[in-house]
């Protein structure tokens, strides 16, 4: 991964999981458990069982080395083996890797970095989350315009979208969770997913193995059923283009014709290299950009579901990229949302302004909607449609037209209309969804523990 890439395009505590060295440990984890296992199971001496378990740290391992015999051998499994049965010398060196293949060791290898990685993101989530309830109960009550088809519809409040972010980050949590209860399961078939050399012991090692690394026991080794990892990557695009939105959201309404919102003025972020008045939305614009090459990694691990027979050729090697990547960029998109929302102005004088820059406007289906309760609505959307036409046609404010227009005038009463264009008055159901949001977000937290 680039400089540029481990900085912009994910987050350190991501980065640190998917790293080289830490996948050489992730497999060395999974042959000490191996050797647990096995030893439990009484396929091999207890003593031997040790002396590879002691050898199994990173450290003792040149990982340079490794992986550029990796890149011969066509497997990191087959050099660290090797480089693990040096290490340990003597007796034991031969039940190293006892009875398993090198997708055994790898497949729960990633299992174990993609538990990793899906606490990493539910963490992110939760902290991102927290900060759309700040926004969502400090501005109930900022009414801004609502937006359809990037054009005004109808008065909502700021609080509402943040609502709206906090009810998506909340499904994204609760997928999550979902996820790791059904991902999180030991691989280990040996050379073809049967267990043939362990005879009538490898059922109850993959047993031990599984409870030696805390993952559940599948039905069947499951070298060639990508299911599992299917289900990661589309879950991590949808939680990848969920940011995206939120990102999205921001950007737009950061635009200098919209004036919203803005990122904190800081002398380190927004500028421009040649515009010295620029405040660039760069959170709103990295976790975009993050969004992207995350969705772009689903496919490459969707395709690699095609596979032949009991072991893929290709398919499940380009695994090995692309859900690092995913886990990366999908990480780097939650951080940069959670900055940008932390650090997000809210110019609510700025929304309040724009709700009046269609002179009225925006509250034609509310004057609609008062008309049609005694016109019907059909009739009434021809009145209103009408007013609005002469309404932009002599620049006038939909309000002042509306007052006087004798078919508007024959239904409402001055009052009535005066009361038809406070935006704060159509609202509709914008405080409930709001509670509703609200209450979600606090059912799926756990309970702080007892002080």
């Amino acid at each position: 991964m680039s400089d540029l890439a481990a900085t912009m395009f994910t987050t350190p505590e991501m980065a640190a999981i998917f790293a080289g060295r830490a996948f050489v440990q992730r497999m060395l984890d999974v042959e000490a458990a191996l050797a647990h296992a096995h030893a439990r199971a009484g396929v091999i001496p207890q003593q031997d069982a040790e002396a590879i378990v002691s050898k199994c740290h990173a450290d003792l391992f040149d990982i340079t080395a490794l992986y550029q015999e990796a890149a011969s051998s066509g497997s990191p499994a087959i050099p660290l083996v090797r480089m693990l049965g040096e290490h340990v010398g003597g007796d034991a060196r031969k039940f190293v890797h006892w009875g398993a293949t090198s997708q055994d060791v790898i497949d729960t290898a990633v299992v174990l970095q993609i538990r990793e990685g899906l606490d990493l993101l539910t963490a992110q989530l939760l902290e991102t989350a927290t900060v759309c309830v700040t926004l969502a109960e400090r501005h109930r009550r900022t009414p801004m315009a609502g937006r359809t088809l990037l054009q005004h519809a109808v008065p909502i409040t700021f609080g509402l979208k943040a609502a709206r972010w906090l009810s998506l980050v909340t499904r994204l949590v609760v997928s999550v969770r979902e996820l790791r209860q059904r991902v999180l399961v030991v691989q280990f078939g040996g050379a073809a997913g049967t267990l043939a050399a362990l005879g009538a012991d490898g059922i109850r090692v993959m047993e031990f193995l599984a409870k030696e690394l805390n993952l559940a026991v599948p039905d069947l080794p499951w070298h060639t059923e990508r299911d599992r990892m299917a289900e990661v990557a589309t879950r991590l695009g949808i939680l990848a283009g969920g940011m995206a939105k939120v990102a999205t959201d921001i950007a737009l309404l950061s635009q200098t014709e919209v004036g919203e919102v803005s990122s904190a003025a800081t002398s380190a972020m927004g500028g421009s290299s040649t515009m010295p008045h620029k405040r660039n939305p760069i959170e709103a614009t990295a976790a975009i950009a993050c969004a992207q090459l995350a969705i772009g990694a689903v496919p490459t691990v969707l395709s690699s579901m095609i596979q032949e027979h009991e072991r893929g050729a290709g398919h499940w090697q380009a695994e090995w990229q692309a859900i690092p990547e995913l886990f990366r960029a999908t990480s780097g998109a939650v951080g940069w949302v959670h900055r940008g929302l932390s650090n997000l102005e809210i110019d609510s004088d700025r929304m309040r302004a724009n709700l009046n820059m269609t002179q009225g406007l925006i509250m034609a289906e509310a004057l609609t909607m008062a008309l049609a309760a005694r016109l019907g609505r059909q009739q009434a959307y021809r009145i209103v449609q009408l007013a609005s036409e002469r309404a932009v046609r002599e620049a006038k404010n939909l309000q002042e037209v509306a007052a006087s227009d004798p078919l508007i005038q024959a239904v409402l009463s001055s009052d009535e209309i005066e009361r038809v264009f406070d935006v704060t008055g159509y609202l509709g159901s914008a405080d409930a969804f709001i509670d509703r949001a609200l209450s979600g977000f606090r059912e799926l937290r756990p309970p702080s523990p007892a002080r």
